[in-house]
């Protein structure tokens, strides 16, 4: 499915500049205006909102914010940005289009809205996904097709809610990639994702780096047992960092058995589907 893709019907809420009827446009007071309650982007760029500024300062909102009535005032469905620069602009008004939204279709909007103009972070991008997974009821395969994506890429992305604190924090601020993060999560010890996660920022490892230093981790010892062999467990390793996953080989003179762990059937079904590409 193409990036533009979007939910049945949600095209139709999303006024396109060029076909935007002038009276659809209302003048709001941006005092009346309140931010999206569901908005997925948490960061906002304060060089680039003062630059915006500049610009409202001298052109003026070219492009209407949309907005649905929450009583007797209006909270932004698309155009955050835009309201926030022009209330450092000093305006007192914004163009806007109302619209009649429910809860749902105002947060399908906000994301497909970010994703599409790339200013999601992979975390906030998550968290945009698991509100309409658990606020709405929603399927990962329902989300993947309000939003124009695979179900496995929602799959992906959800699972980087599991990291610790310490890595969404350098994921979302961009200290470290979306990939560095999907190497982390083969990672099975907490203590070691961690301090790997400060190699990543503090030595600037690229994700090929990272995943050789993994390969290269000591194993400890385990009393009465032999060592593992290391050909075996570099497998092990790369089926881990493929599948995103716990995986244990066994292996005995030319036989034996792959375990692969999941934890849900939507895991099972991620899993499966990396399989049989």
């Amino acid at each position: 499915m193409s990036r533009q893709a979007l939910g049945k019907g949600l095209r139709s809420l999303i006024p396109q500049t060029e076909v935007i009827n002038r009276n659809q446009v209302n003048m709001i007071d941006v005092n009346k205006i309140t931010a999206n309650p569901f908005q997925p982007r948490k960061q906002f760029d304060m060089e680039k909102l003062e630059q915006l500024a500049e610009s409202i300062k001298e052109h003026g909102v070219l492009e209407p914010i949309i907005v649905r009535r929450v009583e007797d005032s209006y909270q932004i469905v698309v155009g955050e940005r835009r309201w926030r620069a022009s209330c450092m602009a000093g305006l007192e008004t914004i163009p806007a289009v109302i619209k009649d939204l429910s809860d749902r279709e105002m947060t399908e909007i906000a994301l497909i809205e970010n994703l599409q103009r790339e200013d999601l972070n992979a975390i906030e991008e998550a968290e945009g996904y698991r509100i309409l997974m658990e606020e709405f009821a929603l399927t990962q395969e329902e989300v993947a097709q309000s939003v124009g994506k695979k179900r496995s890429s929602i799959a992906n992305a959800l699972r980087l809610l599991s990291l610790e604190e310490p890595i969404k924090r350098y994921v979302a601020d961009g200290l470290i990639s979306r990939g560095h993060a999907k190497v982390l999560l083969s990672v099975e010890s907490e203590k070691l994702r961690l301090a790997l996660a400060k190699r990543i920022v503090e030595e600037g490892l690229s994700v090929r780096q990272l995943e050789k230093l993994i390969q290269q981790k000591p194993k400890p010892k385990i009393k009465g047992k032999a060592d593992p062999n290391p050909e075996l467990l570099m497998l092990q390793e790369e089926l881990q960092r493929v599948l995103g996953t716990k995986v244990r080989v066994d292996y005995h003179g030319g036989k034996g058995k792959i375990e692969i762990e999941y934890y849900s059937d939507e895991e099972l079904e991620r899993i499966l589907e990396l399989m049989r590409i």
